[in-house]
């Protein structure tokens, strides 16, 4: 599937957002695109994939805890 040339390829706007949220929006404007969640300094593949899209994130968000 081809995008448009006008279609977005970056969403700065996003810096400091939620990962639900900056999911949810580059989905709503790019539904072609696989959304994927890595934590920084993952290793991860260095392929070019125009249908995938990484939001890295390097915070936690809730008390790591047992159980």
């Amino acid at each position: 599937m081809s995008k448009p040339c006008d279609a977005k390829t970056e969403w700065p706007e996003l810096v400091g957002r939620t990962i639900k949220e900056a999911e949810e929006k580059i989905k709503a404007d790019r539904p072609d695109l696989k959304v994927i969640i890595v934590p920084v300094g993952s290793f991860v593949t260095t392929d070019v994939d125009l249908n995938r899209v990484r939001v890295w994130v390097d915070t936690v968000a809730e008390v790591p805890k047992i159980g």
